[in-house]
């Protein structure tokens, strides 16, 4: 919705492709612009198969930008295919992807325990972890390790999971019966790189379910603490000292979003300094990024392109251009006899 509103408001046609997941959902909303009054041609949906479609947008001549939200395998491929110019092409083609995260929460000795666990499993659970903000690692103190990881894992034995449209559910179904297979690959791996702590059980519903995983003792360098999971799994790291916290922190290819529950001035102003990530929370959840107030995008392998919700990010969809006129009268330019009359 933000990508394709953005490049109308800047008076730009669009081609929306919506995941092959989601077209009704890009039908609703092409339906809710077209009730606004949008013209007919400003925005066409064309779903399907992004095999299929996308080296056909792609190589199109009149395809001046592509915007995308996805897999960081899937980005890079549209930006090393966009770069190419291709017959017919008159321009050079941009791209703005938003990519992956791997994103941590620190806790020290002085955050406030109740504060971070609502926090973490918040950031972790919520959306069932499908969020590319999601937090999917928690580093923890040495000296207040033991004692966080029980309250995390008992906090989230007690999230309810179930359909969507039930208030009481915290953690819905997966988007396809193959990202649950991918999450559940991802379990199976975690149980031989670290520790399980909690796997809870999902409900007997028709759906693509899965309940809270929590992993501990997780190594650093291990895949489950690296690579992008998009599911309700939580690893949780041990790190002796807050400068070790901010490296593991710091050891990935992405660098989204990051957050940090501390009173510490001293931990809280290098937090803010080293971390690398495009969003830093400060004693807050890391999910849920709000236009104006918080900008959202990374870098490293986290994306390319001004943040989503900032002053900059609409430029992005024009074409600046430069006018200059040397309005002193240079001699006597006579009115025609229209003019005059």
């Amino acid at each position: 919705t933000g990508m394709t509103s953005a490049a109308i408001v800047a008076g730009n046609t669009v081609v929306l492709k919506p995941s092959s997941q989601t077209p009704v959902m890009a039908c609703v909303l092409s339906r809710f612009f077209r009730e606004s009054g949008l013209p007919d041609g400003v925005l066409n949906i064309l779903p399907g198969t992004g095999e299929k479609l996308g080296d056909a947008l792609l190589k199109h001549p009149k395809v001046a930008l592509v915007v995308f939200t996805g897999s960081k395998e899937v980005g890079l491929g549209l930006i090393r295919k966009g770069s190419h110019v291709y017959p017919g092409q008159r321009i050079i083609r941009r791209v703005i992807a938003e990519l992956g995260g791997k994103n941590a929460i620190i806790l020290d000795e002085s955050g406030d325990p109740d504060q971070a666990v609502i926090g973490i499993t918040q950031s972790a659970f919520g959306y069932s972890g499908q969020k590319c903000s999601a937090a999917s690692r928690v580093i923890l103190l040495d000296t207040i390790y033991d004692q966080m990881l029980e309250r995390i894992v008992e906090r989230a034995r007690s999230l309810a999971v179930g359909p969507a449209e039930d208030p009481a559910t915290t953690i819905g179904p997966l988007i396809s019966e193959g990202q649950l297979r991918s999450v559940q690959a991802y379990v199976d791996l975690g149980k031989r790189e670290a520790k399980l702590a909690l796997e809870a059980p999902a409900p007997e519903l028709a759906g693509n379910f899965m309940g809270p995983v929590v992993f501990y003792d997780v190594p650093p360098a291990a895949r489950i603490a690296r690579e992008e999971i998009f599911g309700p799994v939580l690893s949780i790291l041990r790190a002796k000292d807050f400068d070790e916290a901010i490296a593991i922190a710091n050891e990935t290819e992405y660098a989204l979003t990051a957050g940090l529950y501390s009173r510490t001035p001293s931990h809280i102003r290098q937090f803010r300094r080293e971390v690398e990530a495009g969003n830093r929370y400060i004693n807050t959840k890391i999910t849920g990024a709000v236009v104006e107030r918080q900008p959202f995008g990374g870098y490293k392998l986290s994306g390319i392109g001004s943040k989503a919700g900032g002053a900059h990010y609409l430029n992005q969809f024009m074409i600046p251009i430069s006018v200059s006129e040397n309005v002193t009268r240079h001699g006597f330019a006579p009115l025609s006899a229209e003019e005059i009359e």
